[in-house]
């Protein structure tokens, strides 16, 4: 488990998270909502151990995190930081190299579910070809914790409903967590079991799709517009 205990973190001095607290258990799908400048990015980078926090600490299985613990986290960015002359092969090839936990052969099997041309050079690719990419490159990892970036933002319907079900086929739901941000709510609510959100740096809600559905009788974009106009 990954606790998150009254976390701060500024920017040239101007604050991004405000005393974040929150947990993430293991074999859950965890999403992070919240309008623009929330703080979502930031708070994936600190879960991802690239960005440390000024206050509070992050700790997994009750130790703070160090590089080896981090190696248990795969990343995947809202950015395209591929080298563009690779092909998709060649990319699979330097994650081998990088990643001690890269399972190529799975990699490979990713990329074809998702229908990538991975003799192709990265440059040559669709801004989908590359989203579809960058996810079968992730999901080539075999670790614990997948932290993701809007890793459907600005995709077609078509594209974001593949890359929703390549996350659910080859993820484990029993030892794998996922935890992403998205403005996509309606489409990846079905796989969500919980929804954190965020607001001016700060958590203001926490809970259970099931308890969303049961206790508010709404769905997670109804909930979530409702969170926000109480603060």
């Amino acid at each position: 488990m990954i606790n998150v205990k009254k976390v701060c973190y500024k920017h040239r001095n101007r604050p991004v998270l405000n005393d974040v607290s929150f947990q993430i258990p293991i074999g859950k799908v965890i999403g992070i909502a919240g309008e623009n400048g929330a703080g979502k990015s930031t708070l994936l980078r600190l879960l991802a151990g690239i960005k440390n926090p000024d206050d509070g600490t992050i700790t997994l299985d009750h130790q703070p995190l160090t590089h080896r613990t981090c190696s248990r986290f795969a990343y995947l960015p809202d950015t395209d930081d591929f080298y563009s002359y690779l092909t998709g092969v060649q990319l699979f090839q330097f994650y081998e190299t990088q990643f001690e936990d890269f399972n190529f052969l799975k990699a490979l099997e990713v990329a074809d579910f998702l229908d990538i041309n991975i003799e192709q050079k990265i440059k040559t690719l669709s801004k989908g070809q590359r989203g579809r990419l960058k996810m079968a490159a992730t999901l080539g990892r075999e670790t614990t914790y997948y932290f993701m970036d809007e890793p459907f933002s600005g995709l077609d319907p078509m594209v974001r409903d593949s890359l929703i079900k390549g996350l659910i086929r080859f993820t484990d739901a029993e030892t794998q967590t996922i935890v992403l941000s998205t403005h996509e709510l309606y489409e990846v609510e079905p796989i969500l079991d919980a929804l954190l959100l965020l607001k001016n740096g700060e958590v203001i809600s926490y809970h259970s799709l099931e308890t969303i559905r049961e206790e508010w009788q709404q769905d997670a974009v109804s909930w979530m517009k409702k969170q926000y106009r109480k603060e």
